[in-house]
């Protein structure tokens, strides 16, 4: 009877062994066909880093200075002008904000330009007594006092205000000079100094001197809006 169970505890061993040597290889073969559908990392613990989205793009900011095209009826050119002052004469038509250099046989060269604002308009007739490239600005102190949040000195260069040419009127505060702002051509915008755009105020220092005549018309005076282009 003894050797009866033993040979039926050997038989039940083998049957437990079969069967879990059998479930091994049922699991080997699953891990196996999962495998070569989705292989697994070798190392899981190292994260890929999360995909990102494309940074948007830059915009340049615009160049400073950049030109700004002005409207046809401010932009520089010859116009038929009938006036009795001599070629070289520099006149400043307030209302209409228009520079005239009278060129001779009825005709001058026509340049659109800011001038002042509502109460800082003058008129009067002065000379240039100075020109300068790219001038450095000190504000005169009836500014400072209106505006005291102004530099008390500034260099000369894109940045300033007066822009890249000033010719100076007698001994006044006012100038013509250029600007860093051209969209404020044809406006009243100024404390009473005369303004073109940078291009503009270059071609005109080049064809004026120091002694040049300037003559400042008054607000109420729109003789000089006679000029008409010449076709």
């Amino acid at each position: 009877m003894f050797n009866s169970f033993r040979l039926n505890s050997r038989k039940l061993n083998s049957r437990l062994a079969a069967a879990a040597i059998g479930a091994l290889a049922i699991g080997a073969t699953a891990f196996s066909t999962q495998a070569a559908a989705a292989p697994l990392p070798l190392f899981p613990f190292f994260m890929a880093p999360p995909v990102e989205a494309a940074p948007p793009p830059v915009i340049a900011p615009q160049e400073e200075g950049s030109s700004v095209e002005l409207p046809a009826r401010l932009r520089r050119q010859v116009v038929n002008y009938a006036t009795r002052e001599a070629p070289g004469t520099i006149i400043i038509d307030t209302p209409n904000t228009y520079l005239y250099l009278v060129m001779g046989n009825g005709q001058a060269m026509r340049y659109g330009i800011g001038v002042g604002r509502d109460g800082f308009t003058w008129s009067g007739t002065q000379t240039i007594t100075r020109k300068a490239e790219w001038p450095a600005w000190t504000p005169p102190p009836e500014m400072i006092a209106r505006q005291p949040y102004l530099p008390r000195h500034m260099a000369g260069g894109p940045g300033n205000p007066l822009g890249a040419r000033a010719m100076y009127l007698g001994g006044t505060i006012y100038r013509i000079h250029g600007t860093n702002a051209p969209e404020t051509i044809g406006t009243h915008v100024s404390s009473g100094c005369l303004r073109l755009t940078n291009e503009d105020v270059t071609d005109l220092y080049s064809r004026v001197s120091v002694g040049t005549k300037v003559i400042v018309l008054p607000m109420r005076d729109r003789r000089a809006d006679l000029g008409s282009s010449v076709r």
